[in-house]
């Protein structure tokens, strides 16, 4: 099922946690900030939202790093009840897509809770201060490849932020399978 994100809360404080990266090595999520900001994403392997627009991604999370931003992944999928997001599988999707970034597997879900993730994909664009500006949508993509002149919202929006340290006023939220709970227990 679809599910979308609530709007921005512009200057709310970014969440730091120590995740284990698909590399085998844990990494901070604030050690993975430039110095003009960090983009946390949360993804998965399977979601068809995702695998849409996984290389555009990947090329954003490149062209970010040439403007100060850094950029992360995380996977909080149950992965019990979803293989296809196992640990394991992380591996081999980063690979697949040659990551240049982390991809963080956030096992007990406590990252996604803390930042109030929704969806996958989900992106949250923070300045330097660690201070959210962007909570929107990749591009105009859904579950399938738009095309390749879309505006690149996340992009631009994150350009802005690396030169004025503000994100746009108007933003459309991403769009994306829900993110998998473990049962309550």
């Amino acid at each position: 099922m679809a599910s979308v994100p609530p709007i921005c809360d512009f200057g709310w404080k970014a969440v730091d946690a120590r995740l284990m990266s698909t590399e085998g090595r844990p990494f901070s999520i604030f050690d993975c900030a430039g110095p003009n900001g960090l983009v946390v994403a949360f993804i998965c392997n399977h979601c068809p939202y995702v695998k849409a627009v996984i290389d555009r991604i990947v090329r954003d999370a490149r062209d970010l790093e040439a403007l100060g931003i850094g950029f992360v992944a995380i996977n909080s999928n149950d992965a019990e009840a979803y293989p296809a997001d196992s640990f394991e599988r992380m591996k081999d999707f980063a690979a697949a897509h040659a990551f240049s970034f982390p991809y963080l597997h956030d096992e007990d879900q406590s990252v996604a809770r803390a930042y109030d993730a929704v969806c996958t994909p989900d992106f949250f664009g923070f300045n330097s201060d660690m201070e959210l500006q962007y909570r929107g949508r990749l591009d105009a993509s859904r579950k399938e490849t738009g095309d390749t002149a879309v505006r690149r919202d996340l992009f631009e929006a994150m350009r802005a932020v690396a030169e004025t340290g503000k994100g746009p006023r108007e933003q459309i939220p991403s769009m994306g399978c829900s993110i998998k709970w473990k049962e309550a227990s």
